[in-house]
């Protein structure tokens, strides 16, 4: 998949594109469709299928206060885009000049001069430029001055019975509601938080259960305090089942001030300090608590243990 840059990457001029554009943040099943979508028009017209998208969300640079927890990472984002099949990616860096461009302008400079869009697929709520000024009904004007369609489509839902369409905000209140497999549903796959491993302070080992502490940047969503059972998958594509604690530890600490994600990695003996492991959440096992001394928790720690493994077992039957 190529990536071309905003403002300094352009196609040849014999090039042109089916597009779209987006946020895309965790490429859940409706931006799958939209994709889908992409690449049947650029077949339909011979063209290569095409992505814009940002290096952040939007919404941290015009309302910072508000700004949502991302389910992606940039670096998870491309390879989820390249995973369904796009030809190339044009990556805006999105900063206050970018968020006061005309929605004229912008399509001018990213859709007919750098990318020479053909076609453009956007979700029927779609709005863009200085402001979400422009919309569906004035891109589609441009297309018809400009040379370009414009395909708007019906967001999707989850299944007949949902209220709201599939939206990262619905997933990101699945996961702050514990509801990882309702998360994973909408996904495609199970939500998935990356780090590097890095030393904790034993307790786990001490008792007889090691964890991989998994530091998580501040801007990534995270699921409720709780264990979950999941996968751990290394750089080296070994995955291993385990059982993951999100949550401040109650029984060693009075006042945490923040969460931790320590991952046990069921019959696995090793050391996996500095490497950078993806950890996956599959299913809710139960709530956080407090336990009366270590050999409550020992006990309760076995049983989250064989819960993670019977639960893994049966997703993979």
């Amino acid at each position: 998949m190529e990536l071309l840059y905003d403002r300094r990457d352009r196609l040849a001029d014999d090039a042109a594109v089916a597009a779209t554009i987006g946020v895309f943040d965790g490429v859940h099943l409706g931006h799958q469709e939209v994709f889908r979508q992409v690449r049947a028009a650029a077949d339909r017209l011979g063209v290569r299928s095409a992505v814009v998208t940002f290096d952040g969300h939007p919404a941290h640079v015009v309302r910072p206060e508000n700004a949502p927890k991302l389910l992606t990472t940039l670096d998870q984002k491309l390879e989820l885009i390249e995973a369904q099949g796009i030809d190339c990616v044009y990556l805006i860096s999105f900063d206050e000049d970018r968020a006061a461009t005309p929605p004229d302008v912008f399509v001018q400079e990213v859709f007919v001069e750098a990318l020479h869009a053909r076609a453009i697929v956007v979700g029927e709520d779609f709005h863009f430029g200085a402001g979400r000024s422009g919309d569906v009904d004035a891109m589609a004007q441009m297309g018809e001055e400009l040379g370009f369609e414009v395909h708007p489509l019906e967001l999707i839902r989850h299944d007949d019975d949902a209220r709201e369409p599939v939206s990262s905000t619905k997933i990101r209140r699945a996961l702050a509601g514990g509801n990882v497999a309702y998360a994973a549903s909408m996904l495609g796959r199970p939500y998935e938080v990356r780090g590097v491993v890095e030393a904790g302070d034993q307790r786990g080992r001490q008792i007889g259960f090691p964890t991989a502490n998994i530091p998580v940047p501040k801007v990534m969503a995270w699921p409720a305090d709780a264990v979950y059972a999941g996968w751990c998958t290394r750089a080296n594509g070994e995955r291993h089942p385990c059982a993951i604690n999100i949550g401040r530890r109650p029984t060693f600490y009075e006042h945490a001030e923040q969460s931790l994600l320590e991952a046990h990695l069921i019959d696995f003996e090793g050391d996996l300090y500095g490497e950078e492991v993806a950890v996956s959440f599959v299913d809710f096992l139960r709530s956080e608590r407090k336990f009366n001394g270590l050999e409550q928790l020992s006990e309760q720690l076995k049983v989250d243990i064989d819960d993670a493994r019977a639960v893994l077992r049966r997703m993979s039957s």
